[in-house]
């Protein structure tokens, strides 16, 4: 038995090989979701409604394309390097161009609009063929549920890092240039127009715009490397495994019916319905903090500090809310972690424009990121679990229910982002503006206070209804082991010591 056991458990090296592959998504996603909106208004000089038709489509496309990759996924026969594997790595080079397109501006304004959400559009589908599969690898790896937690805390940790990684790359690099701004508000009372901003010091503005159009696409060849480098340690240093909970079946299974299924799995919509209103909340945070750093606090070279701050801090605690969610169970941490954000977000806001007071609530506010990070990805499995013990002739879902979760926070996410991209251009936001009309302060308080903690508050009262408390899952655990004739595991459902050691 005690052969057994160390046959089933993970190598720190496994571990790290496959938590190295999250940080591509974080990285590019980070990237994207703090630095898209202000770069499509003020780099790509868009007009604030193309931009928000850009955000919402490519979110929504982003949401559809889970459902669809899970779907391929499922109907994907067994191969030498198994079935999720080869999807992750014929994606990556593709993904990686695609990404670099997103931030090139094109010579021609008459396709700009075009370029940007077709480009858009497809990195987001080819980077949902890596995540998808590499999501649902947790439960490929080891039958053991200690072992995919254990996995999937350095996962969280990497991921983490990868936000922070992608974070600093584009904000260093692209804050560096600087973004030109147009000072002279005569000519925002004319129009909004090229043709009006090309008038004020055009020899001046055109050569800082082309520094800060360059800066852009250094970041981007920046972390265009890292994503391959990431491929690479995964698809060499991990090994699925066909067998590993006895979810591979030679037969495939009906997509439609698994999904019929898993819909009507009462924890995981209880689980989505939850955390998709408190993922929204940090979503809206996220795609707006750069335009309310730069024009509401006026912090416009200091806006890309913050953001690390944020993330830094973020890294830093996602051991401690590990450590608390081993100790106090995985409900009491997302009431604590999540709910901790709402005094500091208000904070942001009622207070005087103070640059300490900001990095204060940034760090604090960190905090509760890694919890809305950490969290939800820790509890999925558990809720895999409970279906398997529910339905234990069927199997194979896993690639479904990754991939919803994904689908539902993805779509409301494109929603929220394209309504909070035409609320500012409804309330007169000034492409390249050095200031903005009140009104457009008034909007981005909204959007980074009081609509982030609404939805918070929400999302929380919705979450008292998930069912898997630390009882159910223990008892869970205990029935697939009893299911597939295993003795009772000894060990704790992570090596406390072997997850700081690494950290």
């Amino acid at each position: 038995m005690h052969q057994k056991e160390n046959k089933e458990k993970l190598s720190v090296c496994s571990k790290l090989c496959y938590a190295v592959g999250g940080a591509p998504y974080q990285i590019t996603g980070s990237a994207l979701g703090f630095f898209l909106q202000i770069y499509l208004l003020d780099v790509a000089q868009l007009d604030p409604f193309y931009a928000s038709i850009i955000l919402f489509v490519g979110r929504a496309w982003d949401a559809i394309t889970d459902p669809m990759v899970g779907f391929f996924i499922s109907k994907t026969p067994w191969s030498r390097l198994g079935r999720l594997m080869p999807w992750i790595i014929i994606s990556t080079p593709f993904a990686v161009i695609s990404y670099f397109l997103v931030w090139f501006v094109p010579d021609t304004s008459s396709g700009q609009v075009m370029w940007h959400l077709l480009f858009y559009c497809m990195f987001q589908t080819l980077v949902t063929c890596f995540h998808v599969p590499y999501s649902a690898l947790t439960m490929f790896i080891s039958r053991e549920q200690s072992e995919r937690d254990s996995a999937t805390a350095y996962r969280m940790t990497v991921e983490v890092l990868g936000t922070v990684l992608g974070t600093a790359i584009q904000g260093q690099i692209v804050g560096k240039a600087g973004t030109p701004c147009i000072q002279d508000s005569h000519f925002f009372d004319i129009t909004n127009s090229s043709v009006a901003m090309a008038a004020v010091n055009v020899t001046r503005d055109t050569g800082s715009l082309t520094d800060t159009r360059n800066a852009y696409m250094i970041a981007a060849g920046v972390i265009g490397g890292i994503y391959i480098l990431c491929a690479l340690v995964l698809s060499l240093g991990v090994q699925e495994k066909r067998d590993a909970v006895a979810l591979q079946l030679d037969k495939p299974i009906s997509f439609f019916q698994g999904l019929k299924l898993v819909m009507k799995h009462g924890a995981y919509v209880k689980l989505i319905v939850g955390f998709l209103f408190t993922s929204l909340a940090f979503m809206l945070l996220e795609g707006n903090f750069a335009l309310f750093c730069t024009y509401t606090l006026g912090f416009r070279n200091e806006f890309q500090n913050i953001l690390l701050a944020i993330m830094l801090s973020a890294t830093l605690t996602v051991p401690l809310w590990q450590w608390f969610l081993m100790h106090f169970g995985k409900k009491t941490a997302v009431y604590l972690g999540i709910s901790s954000a709402i005094p500091f977000l208000i904070m942001v806001v009622v207070l005087e424009r103070n640059l300490i007071v900001t990095y204060v609530v940034a760090v604090a506010a960190g905090i509760s990121v890694a919890a809305a990070f950490f969290l939800p990805w820790s509890m999925l499995p558990d809720v895999i679990d409970d279906f398997n013990l529910q339905h234990p002739d069927s199997r194979g879902h896993e690639a479904i229910f990754f991939s919803f979760y994904v689908f539902f926070t993805k779509f409301a996410s494109g929603v929220s982002l394209g309504i909070s991209t035409l609320s500012l251009d409804f309330a007169g936001y000034k492409t390249r503006g050095c200031s903005q009309p009140k009104l457009v302060h008034f909007t981005l308080k909204m959007l980074v206070s009081a609509a982030p903690v609404g939805l918070i508050l929400l999302g929380l009262l919705l979450f008292k209804l998930y069912p898997i408390d630390e009882d159910k899952r223990r008892k869970n655990k205990k029935a697939l082991q009893d299911l597939r004739g295993e003795e009772n595991s000894s060990t704790s459902d992570l090596d406390s010591t072997e997850f700081a050691s690494i950290v």
